[in-house]
Formats: structure tokens, sequence, C-alpha cells
């Protein structure tokens, strides 16, 4: 009888075993285990060892003190940069002088009226509104000067930007070159663009104009780029079928048919922009971001609130009418051109009319102070809010718990850390959630860092990051839950989402400072709002977009709403979740490090200090380890497929 052989026993590899992730930590954990004893015998643990630091303080002083004793004499300024600044300043000043010449009757019937020709009366009439508010608010003249310096950089950053973006889209060698400079540039804070360009025209106007025309313009170079690239194929085949030329199929069909989004990259620019032109009041940019800044650094909460209030309803103007226009069907030459003309006529007639009357400048007797009572309720607050409220405590005790419960012992952890554990947790969470390039990059950017000897106020801001990402996910994804599950509530949160997304980063510096005074607690507080908006949003379209079909099955097998979230909906999403991440870590970042001038210390104090003191030196090392942490935090967040997308 033939004997019957049992198979012999193969045990089986786990199953987490054969996840991509675990291959890559074990081959990680391999090169540590032989990396780290190495590194740790030849500069031992703790900080970064000052051995593998470069001290750039001599060179990069010698530079500015060349820089500014040859500004007047050298050839590259006198025939370039002296050329390029006298052209900015020319130019802003033309247009202030015009907005000024056509009185601000004229300019607030010419917005209107761009308005109702772009969008319908309702928007004509809120665009009056606003400009009379900033006139009633006494920032009639700041808001000019606001408007002048924008309507040169925005004119700048569409010609660059759409220059960009044609070589881009014309040409794959052009946009394998430009999609990585651009990626890098967009996940910049504003306050990384201030230096360099500080470094080479000074303060002023024509700094301010050039850092705003380099932050803005990769928005329309990147739509520019795409709204070619995916051009309709067969319109394009069927011109050139015709026998059209390359020029000619440029010129009408591909740009005519990328016309929304060289509509949406005009909005995306004009509104960063406005963003960057705030900001850039710290260089001597003026108009309204200046009196924010003067205000902010004497803690005048109702001065501040003055010239913020015409900066947001700016950003909501500009916002709706661009969005509005690029909602827009399209219509024939002749008519477009009546209406422009009709534009102009009215304003030019309003501005006759003004200047006949002598009241071309906004009336003195027409305008409320609000700084006072402001102040009063601010000094209410500071007295019964600030601290010793029953039970729930105040606002600055709240403050006060989180520095010391959250951020210092969160900051003290980071610096406590080996220095090269702090590059082996980076590049683990690189390589796992993207590829080993990533995770190079990463790395060599946190490396960076402390080779530029700012290793400890980085590991300061950092913390800060973290804490304020960790917060606004909490929030962000319980109210985009609850707006993906309830029609109700996303209607109610899409009008203050919408306000909250147009309006500048400088802004959440001032209901923060009245509500928690200065410090680093009260930075955090206005990056969380600052990026809550834009991970809500992500979250919500993920969730809300899970195929149908999983959904329905899921309830046919009877499972609750909390299961249908956790099995199906959270899962599905996860692209959705991971991109919110991200941006929410790359706007974080934007805010904390401006939070160095409301007391958040660390790199954005070291910027801020350098710009005052004129210490270009250590400004200039806290930018370039600004640059150096949020390409570190963009790879760290940024998924592999998501890069895939981008390079589509």
């Amino acid at each position: 009888m033939a004997t019957v052989t049992a198979p012999a026993f193969r045990p089986g590899v786990p199953a987490f075993l054969k996840h991509r992730a675990v291959h890559k930590l074990l081959a990680l954990a391999v090169a540590a285990a032989i990396l780290v004893p190495l590194a740790d015998a030849r500069w031992a643990s703790g900080s970064w060892p000052q051995a593998l630091t470069v001290d750039l303080t001599k060179p990069l002083t010698g530079v500015s003190d060349w820089i500014i004793d040859n500004r007047d004499s050298h050839p590259l300024f006198l025939y370039f940069f002296g050329h390029v600044s006298n052209a900015v300043v020319l130019s802003v000043r033309a247009v202030y002088l015009v907005l000024l010449g056509v009185g601000w009757a004229g300019v607030t019937a010419l917005g209107a009226l761009v308005a109702w020709r772009v969008a319908g009366a309702r928007l004509a009439l809120g665009t009056a509104a606003a400009f009379l508010a900033c006139g009633v608010l006494g920032m009639w003249v700041p808001t000019m000067q606001t408007l002048a310096l924008m309507v040169v950089a925005v004119l700048a950053s569409v010609v660059v930007g759409a220059l960009l973006g044609l070589a881009a889209g014309l040409s794959d060698r052009m946009e394998r070159i430009l999609r990585p400079v651009l990626d890098t540039m967009q996940v910049l804070p504003a306050f990384a663009y201030l230096l360099p360009v500080v470094l080479i025209f000074g303060i002023g106007v024509p700094a301010a104009v050039l850092a705003t025309v380099v932050y803005a313009a990769p928005p329309m170079a990147r739509l520019t780029a795409l709204g070619l690239r995916c051009a309709d194929k067969g319109v394009l085949e069927a011109v050139e079928s015709l026998g059209a030329t390359a020029r000619q199929r440029l010129l009408t069909a591909r740009i005519p048919l990328a016309r929304k989004e060289l509509l949406l990259g005009l909005n995306q620019t004009i509104m960063m922009a406005l963003s960057m032109a705030v900001i850039a009041s710290v260089i001597g940019g003026g108009g309204l971001g200046d009196r924010v800044y003067q205000a902010l650094a004497s803690v005048d909460v109702g001065a501040a609130l003055a010239a913020g209030i015409p900066i947001v309803l700016l950003a909501v103007v500009l916002d709706r009418v661009t969005a509005a226009a690029g909602q827009g069907t399209g219509e024939n030459h002749r008519t477009r051109g009546v209406h422009v003309l009709l534009a102009v006529a009215v304003a030019a007639a309003v501005a006759v009319g003004g200047r006949l009357i002598g009241r071309l400048d906004w009336p003195d007797a027409w305008t409320i102070s609000i700084a006072e009572p402001v102040n009063r309720v601010v000094d209410w607050m500071t007295a019964h809010l600030y601290s010793g409220v029953p039970v729930v405590g105040g606002t600055a005790d709240w403050a006060g718990h989180f520095t010391t419960w959250v951020l210092d012992p969160l900051r003290d952890g980071l610096q406590a850390l080996p220095w090269w554990s702090v590059l082996l947790l980076v590049a683990a969470l690189a390589w796992v959630i993207g590829t080993w390039r990533t995770a190079l990059t990463a790395v060599l950017a946190m490396a960076a860092i402390g080779v530029l000897g700012v290793w400890e106020p980085s590991l300061d801001t950092l913390s800060q990051v973290l804490a304020a990402v960790a917060v606004t996910l909490v929030l962000g994804f319980g109210t985009a839950i609850a707006a993906a599950r309830s029609d109700r509530v996303e209607r109610l949160l899409r009008p203050v989402m919408d306000v909250f997304q147009t309006m500048p980063q400088f802004v959440y510096l001032i209901p923060v400072v009245a509500l928690f005074g200065v410090g680093r607690a009260p930075a955090v507080a206005a990056a969380v709002v600052y990026a809550l908006p834009a991970v809500v949003r992500i979250t919500a379209q993920g969730l809300r977009q899970v195929d149908p079909a999983a959904m329905e099955s899921a309830r046919s097998l009877g499972a609750t709403g909390s299961q249908q979230l956790r099995g199906v909906q959270l899962p599905l999403a996860r692209p959705a979740l991971l991109l919110a991440v991200n941006q929410g870590v790359v706007l974080v970042l934007a805010v904390v490090i401006i939070g160095g001038l409301v007391g958040g210390g660390a790199l954005g104090y070291d910027v801020v200090f350098g710009l005052a003191q004129g210490d270009l030196a250590t400004g200039l090392v806290a930018g370039a380890a600004i640059v150096c942490l949020g390409l570190m935090l963009d790879r760290v967040t940024q998924p592999a497929d998501r890069r895939a997308q981008k390079g589509a």
C-alpha cells in the first residue's frame, strides 16, 4: 500500500512583512545600524556638531557691504538693477497719481462698473461699498498706495508667469526644468522672498514690488502651462489639418481653449500679490500693510484693525470679481470693447465732476476712527477675559498653558534628540510616504539647516509647526466630516471658508494679538486659523467624492454611519487626506514664520531682526533655513502619487 507523505510545513511570511513600507523601514534600519555608530564615534550625539557647521556671517556680511558700497558706482547696478529700480518706482508712482487724480468717486465708480460688467449688480454694490468703507475708516490714501503697488506687481507677474507657462506648455524640456523650480517656490513662506531682494535693491518700493512678483508669478506659470497642455486634441488636429502654422494654432486654438485656466491663474496671482504686498510693508512697501505692521509693533490693536478691514474687503472684492470673470462664457470683442469704453467714460465723467467741485480727496468729515473704541474693548478684555475667569480661565491663561504644556515640551524634546535621530526620522517619514529621491531631498534639506548653524532655532520653529498642524488636523478633519455628512453644515461653512481663504496671512495676526497678546501661542493660533479652511475644504471634497457604489454596499450590509466613515470613506479618501495634511503643513509654516512679528521667536524673529537692524547676514541665514525647512516639510508630507500627478 502506498504511503502518503504529508506536505512539509512551510511557515508563511507574516502579512505585514510584505508591505512595501516595511521593506523601506528595514532597509533604512540596516543603513542606520551601519552609519549611526560611525557618526556617533566621529561627532558624538546631541545637538548638531559644531564641526559640521559653516559660519556664513563673514562672507554674507562682506557681500552685503560690497553691494552697499558699490550700489551707486558698479556698472551692474548703474545699468541694470538701477534701471529696474527706477522703472518700478516710476510705474508705481504713475499709477498712484492716476488713482489720486481720478479721485475717490472715480475709483469707486470704475470698480463698481467693472464688477457689474463681470458679475452683475450685486457684486457691483458690494465693490462700491468696500471702497467707500476704506474711505470711511480713514484709509483711502493707504488703500490707493497698496492698489498702485499691486497693479504694477500683478502686471509684471502675469507677463513673467505667462511667458514661463508658455514655454513650459509648448516644450517638454522646459516643463521638466521649470517643474521642480515652481514646486519649490510654491511651498516657500513669503518671508523667504524678502531678504534676497532687500540685499540687491535695499529697503523700499522696488524691493517690495519685485518680491511680490517673484512670489505671485508661479501660479500664473503653472496654470498657463496646464491650460496649454490640456487643450482639446481634436480641435488642435482640426486646426492643423487646415494648414495653420504653429503660431496660428497657438493664437487661434491653444490660448482660447486655455481661457479658464488663464483667468484662474490671474485670480491666484492677484490674491497672492495682495498677500505679499501686505507682508512687503516690512521692507518698505508702504500702504495698508505698513499701517498694520506699525500698529502691531506697538500692540495697537485698534489701529491694526482699522487697516486690516480694508485689506480684507479688497481681498474679497478682487477674489469675487476675478473668479466671476473666470466663470464667464465670453463674448465678442465688440461688445466687450463697448462695455470697457462705457466704464472708462463713466469713471472719467465722475472724476471730472469731482475735480470741478474740488472733491478728489476723501473728505475728512466723512471718516470714522475705530481705533480708540476697539482699544477700549481690548483693554476691557485684558482686564476681564485675559485671566481669572472662573472655571474656564482666560485667553492669556489658555495661551500660557498651551505654551507650558505643549510648545515648551515639544521644543525641548526635539532639541534634546541626537541630530542623527532627527535626520533618521525625516528619512523614514519621507521614504514611507514617497520615494527614495524625496527622502534624500528631505534629509539634505534638514542637514543644510544644521550646516547653516541654526539647528536649534529651526527645531523651535518646527515644534510650533507640529503643534499648529496637530490642532489644525483635529479641528479640520472633524469639521470636514460634519460638512461631508450634512448639506446644511456645508452651506453654512461655505461663505465663512470663502472669506477666510481670501484673507492675506498678515491679517490673521490682528485678532490673535487682541485675544492672546504676544508670544508663540498667538503665532500658532494665527497659523491654525489660516490653514484650517484649506484642510476642511480638501477633506470634505475627498469624503464627498467617495464612490457611491461603495457607500451603498456598506449600507446594504447594515454598517452604521461611523462604520461607513471608518471602513469606507476614510480609506477611499486617503489621497485627499494626505493632500490636506501637506497643504496644512505648508500654510501653517507660512504664518508661523510671520509670527516672529508678534513674539513667535525662532527663525521668524531672526528674519525680522535682520530686516529691522540691517543685519542681513543673520536674516539671510534664517531665510535660507526657512527655505530648507519648507522644502523638508513638503517632501515629508507629499505622497508619491501626488508627485506623479504633478509630473503628468
